[in-house]
């Protein structure tokens, strides 16, 4: 297998990627269309916190890594991997990122390359539509003239213990050489490659793995619902049959979910489902419903608890506390803190917002950033955790504070409220 390697989109997916593989010895291409992400590039600055500004640096001294809006410096490659967003407009998958990436990369594809897909979509993505656009742009044929699978990504932003390279890396083609060329690129960049038998299982296999936490989160949601109505500690249930060693996973009620999977994959399978067999994914569909209404079900419970304070939500001071959507990271793309925020402005309260991974000038709706110092915590009619970054000190939070709404079970004490 040659040694040039095209990665499309630098992302939170693409970029470790193509760090990953300029230490394993790629000559890499970076292409994204986002001058100002290439710009950063290039200056070694990186806008992800998964890869330090000295691995980005060390990349771009090597010679091996070239960040590039230009699709012509794709010539020549050997292997190219796909990782631009698929969102959802209107409740439908939109495949127009996926398209373009395709139509760009199709005129540089040549005899004996490999082209992997691993951008999160429905089950046929690769072999139907992708297969498609490649082929028409580049005059080949696949698997006669070049190689094609789909790989899901397996990012898990923040997380120290499983990154890229040890996380099992799951790898399909689209016919057995495919396979094979798929697999052998991916055992050079990870510790260990999972080949199934299709691109369609590949692709089931991501909307599985999201779906099953989607439901499962939305389970403990409404759980905690109904806990707080009959007065159960449902933290404390949760630890309790967390203790069992066999036929239980410790899932936790929050906000909401957020960011660019759990939100949005299970609805691509629902999707699928519709689309393809004309029935509803009951499960699915009902997990939407409860995790979407999970922002105004906190601001509820603020609402009530500010009540009892004698204080109405118009006018009361608000320190929200982590504003990004995951734990450790300053991703704040489809945040539910955002929107639990947005609700309680609307409803007339001063908010603040504390977050030591935000960077973010101006934030959503002109929101104030600042420090959860001691002074914050106190003027603060009521503090809200919203996403349980290590670095907050949740012992001054118990301390400083005068009531505190805990939505991810971090803080306790007389004056806290757990959701």
């Amino acid at each position: 297998m040659g040694d040039k390697l095209v990665v499309v989109g630098q992302g939170y997916v693409g970029l470790p990627l193509a760090m990953r593989a300029v230490e394993a010895g790629f000559d890499v291409v970076g292409i994204d269309v986002d001058a100002w992400r290439v710009k950063r590039l290039d200056a070694a600055e990186s806008y992800i916190e998964d890869v330090g500004d000295d691995v980005l640096a060390e990349a771009r001294r090597s010679g091996r890594y070239l960040p590039t809006i230009d699709y012509a410096d794709a010539e020549g490659f050997d292997v190219c991997v796909i990782t631009v967003p698929t969102p959802l407009r209107e409740g439908v998958p939109d495949l127009r990122h996926i398209t373009e990436a395709g139509r760009s990369i199709a005129p540089y594809v040549r005899p004996g390359a490999t082209v992997v897909l691993e951008s999160t979509t429905y089950p046929g993505t690769t072999d139907e539509h992708l297969r498609a656009v490649l082929e028409e742009g580049s005059e080949l044929r696949t698997p006669e003239d070049f190689s094609l699978g789909y790989s899901p990504e397996r990012i898990d932003p923040g997380n120290t213990r499983w990154r890229l390279e040890n996380t099992p890396k799951v790898v399909s083609g689209v016919d057995a050489e495919s396979l094979r060329k798929v697999r052998a690129f991916y055992e050079r960049v990870v510790e260990h490659a999972v080949p199934v038998s299709s691109t369609r299982v590949a692709e089931l296999c991501k909307l599985l793995e999201n779906t099953f936490r989607h439901v499962n989160v939305a389970l403990v949601n409404e759980l905690s619902i109904f806990a707080a109505q009959l007065g159960i500690d449902v933290w404390e249930a949760i630890d309790a049959a967390s203790t069992k060693p066999f036929g239980y996973m410790r899932f936790t009620p929050g906000p909401g979910v957020g960011g660019h999977c759990l939100p949005i994959d299970p609805s691509y399978l629902s999707w699928k489902v519709k689309h393809s067999l004309g029935h509803n994914f009951r499960f699915v569909e009902l997990a939407n419903d409860i995790n979407d209404h999970m922002p105004d079900y906190v601001v509820h419970r603020l609402a009530l608890a500010l009540n009892r304070q004698g204080k109405p939500v118009l006018g009361s001071r608000v320190l929200a506390l982590g504003l990004a959507y995951k734990k450790n990271t300053g991703d704040i793309r489809e945040s539910p803190a955002i929107e639990v925020v947005k609700e309680l402005l609307k409803l007339g309260a001063e908010v603040r917002v504390a977050d030591p991974h935000v960077d973010v000038h101006p934030l959503p709706g002109g929101l104030v950033l600042v420090e959860a110092t001691a002074w914050e915590l106190a003027q603060a009619d009521v503090v809200v955790v919203l996403t349980d970054h290590d670095r907050f000190d949740y012992e001054l939070v118990e301390r400083a504070s005068g009531f505190v709404f805990d939505a991810r079970n971090r803080c306790r004490g007389p004056n806290v409220e757990r959701l």
